[in-house]
């Protein structure tokens, strides 16, 4: 593909989870993979270096409260397949990866369904103040049964009803990290022996439908207040979501065609919400398989192949479509889903056609989505990946990639090997980062949240914040 003068520069994210083969399942079997080391800090300092070492805007670690029992009605699949279970907590990983790199960004998946926001602000500032701002929050709403049954709930609330208890879940957190602690409320004066100025905390006295919490943050001011705000609902209730609230929002497609929508509608949605089309950077799914040539990366995918576990990609897709696909023999076509889960994935995998037009099979869903999960999978060289990479980016506006691995960090040091050098010599990647927060690095604003965000109305003075 022929570059411009000025060639868009394309952005990398690693995306993992604290569990064995996160998207690609049964790799973990594979001789050149480490996930089976997720309990192992080294194994995440390690990674982390590695990272930055490739100029990857971030780390984006997935997560999930509870198991993937809606195949066959049962967990005993996906704890046989390890299909994102065992799973541990992300946030406990940030601190040690932040310790080894100076520029690596954190995306942290948290839910707003089950941890109340008055302690989760605490611990949000508290890793933004121990990275020296380098943290997001991937903001999620949970779609596991599972989950909600473990949480003393009979099952999940309805998937817009969800949106709704994040949409306050979101006005306290902003209340809490804008709103509160004026910038100069730490004084730490030694003569007069006061520390901080009870003038300048302010009780937020927020009493709304789903929570009450009238008091103040009990953090002082981190370096960038908020947190990044990541997002990666694209269902129109989500994208909704994203417009007022995300700085960068992750998705996802089989085909480009369908890419290119979502995009568009995300770009849209963002405007529509008072705010510049290219105010969240959106990053697509995807898994790359490369070598020094085609050749070596196609034998490299099917050694892959065939450690993938057909099985473990439907107990995933069950999980991600809320539909139990042990009910239909594998070589039925897959018909229109209705999902109280992820809306977007069920509509996805619908619509999706194998090479003649026909609709995919539940084997046809197994076997495509045995690696790199929702996400399409690129095959190639580095000059043949950096190729579809532009095409991708210029065909869909992205503005880069969340790439999944099929082995850790095998898949991401291929990248860096292969593919990054390729993108450079053309002028469409970074050679280093900016300076400071990691949300000036991704916008290039500063370190708080631009005046058109959500979250800037609630900033002390608006009248948006009681105290």
């Amino acid at each position: 593909m022929t570059s411009s003068s000025e060639p868009r520069q394309i952005r990398f994210n690693a995306f993992d989870m604290n569990c064995v083969a996160h998207q690609s399942s049964g790799l973990w079997r594979h001789p050149r993979d480490r996930s089976r080391d997720y309990r192992d800090l080294t194994y995440w300092t390690d990674l982390a270096k590695t990272l930055e070492g490739g100029a990857f805007d971030g780390i984006f670690i997935a997560d999930v409260l509870g198991t993937y029992d809606v195949y066959g009605d049962s967990n005993e699949a996906a704890l046989r397949t390890g299909s994102q279970v065992p799973v541990n907590d992300p946030i406990l990983l940030v601190s040690a990866m932040a310790s080894v790199t100076e520029h690596l960004g954190f995306g942290i998946t948290a839910g707003t369904a089950y941890e109340h926001p008055y302690p989760f602000a605490r611990r949000i500032s508290t890793l933004d103040h121990l990275t020296k701002g380098r943290v997001g929050w991937n903001v999620v709403t949970g779609y596991l049964p599972s989950a909600a049954r473990n949480m003393g709930q009979t099952d999940q609330l309805s998937h817009d009803d969800r949106y709704d208890v994040a949409d306050e879940y979101l006005e306290v957190l902003y209340k809490l990290w804008e709103g509160s602690w004026e910038d100069d409320a730490v004084v730490a004066d030694r003569e007069s022996g006061v520390f901080t100025d009870p003038a300048k905390v302010h009780p937020i006295e927020h009493h709304g439908t789903h929570f009450d919490v009238p008091g103040i943050h009990l953090s002082e001011p981190s370096v960038q207040r908020s947190p990044v705000i990541y997002q990666a609902g694209a269902s129109p209730r989500g994208i909704r979501f994203a417009a007022e609230n995300a700085e960068a929002v992750f998705v996802g497609a089989p085909t480009v065609e369908q890419l290119a929508s979502t995009v568009a509608k995300v770009r849209d949605a963002l405007e529509a919400a008072g705010r510049d089309r290219y105010a969240a950077r959106v990053y697509t799914l995807l898994t790359v398989i490369t070598d020094a040539t085609d050749e070596l990366a196609q034998a490299k995918y099917e050694d892959y192949l065939s450690y993938a576990s057909e099985l473990g990609a439907l107990v995933l897709n069950s999980g991600w479509m809320g539909v139990d696909l042990s009910q239909w023999d594998l070589d039925e076509p897959l018909g229109d889903v209705e999902s109280n889960a992820i809306q977007s994935a069920a509509a996805n995998i619908a619509a999706a056609t194998g090479e003649d037009g026909s609709s995919w099979t539940i084997r046809d869903l197994a076997r495509h989505t045995a690696i790199g999960g929702l996400g399409p999978v690129a095959v190639g060289g580095g000059a043949t990946i950096a190729d579809r990479l532009q095409e991708i980016q210029e065909l869909t506006d992205v503005d880069g990639f969340n790439l999944a691995y099929a082995v850790t960090p095998g898949t991401w040091e291929d990248v860096i090997e292969f593919v990054i050098p390729e993108l450079r010599a053309r002028g469409a990647y970074p050679t280093g980062y900016e300076p400071g927060s990691l949300r000036h690095k991704l916008h290039g604003r500063g370190d708080r949240l631009p005046d058109e965000h959500r979250g800037a109305s609630f900033r002390i003075g608006s009248s948006a914040v009681v105290g």
